[in-house]
């Protein structure tokens, strides 16, 4: 079931403001970890995990940004 646009502007504001910082705490425990390991191994772990949030969530902030197209035509 698709989203309509007010739900993926309220679900996009709400991963930005919540749940990005609560992903960031969690990737740099997982960094803290690693401590004492290869520095190009650490390197490409925080690049992996540095995008791997955006692509599940890819649909809900497709085109949040555009005017809502559900919404009557102004004259």
């Amino acid at each position: 079931m698709a989203l309509s646009y007010k739900a993926r502007k309220r679900w996009s504001l709400f991963i930005l403001l919540v749940g990005l910082p609560l992903y960031i705490a969690a990737v740099w425990f997982v960094l803290s970890l690693l401590e004492g390991w290869n520095i190009w191994l650490q390197l490409l772990i925080c690049l992996v995990l540095s995008f791997a949030w955006a692509f599940p969530l890819k649909a809900v902030f497709l085109g949040v940004g555009k005017a809502d197209p559900d919404a009557p035509p102004e004259d």
